[in-house]
């Protein structure tokens, strides 16, 4: 069992929570993921690692509320158990050679970019970091996306904070302005890391993106997260997730993404509150 420490909401539908786990806090490193299970009726979920603290012992993960398990999460408070916590998986992320990096992170992925950013800040790299969301209401984290940068850029998509645009925009204003970058990482929306690869392949940089597909085992056994990658199957649960965002075939990888979209949205119907109209 697995005590929920603290917890913390961000915004209206995004929730930070830490999770006493010293075994997988000992070992964890950015760019891996954890699968939880709330009960032993519950699905499997996985949610990349947002941070750790080897001292403590805690996990740290950050969930937008978007289907039944989520919602069940954020209903959870500080003192109760999760039954299953799987320890780290995936391949950490590699920042061998890495001099000067923007990191871009779009939606949820904001919280999954700042661990990748704070480390290599932490090495001495110098690291521009972008961040976009719909409106400044939603904006999650600020003080310490600050202190894993260089330079910090927020972008919201109705220009609430004087910034408007997307993460894309910005990007391509960096680029226009002379800011070179040996490596680009982006993590969020299959859209967007699409479109930060479109901009990148053109002027020959080297980005990396975390793709975060559907995910069941953690193992690779089950099949459920292959993707395409180079014209070969990789399975993101083992081989990645980080991949060369060039190499990946995204209609393929956007296409997976949209499986189970019908029985998603049946399964939050069947769950409905009568009383709130939220998730039991």
């Amino acid at each position: 069992m697995f005590q929920i420490v603290k917890k913390r909401v961000l915004n209206p539908t995004v929730t930070y929570m830490e999770i006493k786990a010293p075994y997988v806090a000992r070992k964890a490193q950015p760019g891996q993921f954890i699968i939880f299970r709330i009960d032993e009726n519950g699905e499997r979920v996985p949610l990349t690692i947002a941070g750790y603290d080897r001292e403590a012992g805690t996990v740290t993960i950050i969930f937008q509320k978007v289907g039944y398990t989520t919602n069940k999460l954020d209903s959870m408070n500080e003192g109760d158990y999760l039954l299953d916590f799987v320890v780290p998986l995936g391949k950490p992320s590699e920042f061998e050679g890495m001099k000067k990096v923007c990191v871009i992170g779009g939606g949820l992925g904001v919280a999954i970019a700042y661990p990748q950013a704070k480390a290599m800040h932490d090495l001495g790299i110098e690291v521009d970091f972008i961040v976009g969301f719909r409106n400044t209401d939603l904006i999650i984290l600020q003080d310490e996306f600050t202190n894993a940068c260089t330079n910090l850029i927020i972008m919201t998509d109705d220009g609430s904070n004087g910034n408007k645009g997307f993460v894309t925009n910005a990007l391509a204003d960096q680029l226009a302005a002379g800011r070179e970058y040996d490596t680009v990482i982006a993590i969020g929306p299959l859209v967007m890391m699409k479109a930060v690869c479109d901009i990148t392949k053109e002027k020959g940089i080297h980005t990396i993106i975390s793709m975060n597909p559907i995910m069941v085992d953690g193992t690779g056994m089950c099949g459920c997260c292959r993707l395409t990658v180079g014209g070969e199957t990789k399975f993101a649960c083992v081989d990645g997730p980080d991949f060369d965002g060039h190499q990946v075939d995204f209609a393929e990888a956007m296409a997976r993404s949209r499986t189970y979209q019908a029985e998603e949205a049946e399964s939050m119907k069947k769950h409905e509150c009568r009383l709130t109209g939220g998730a039991r």
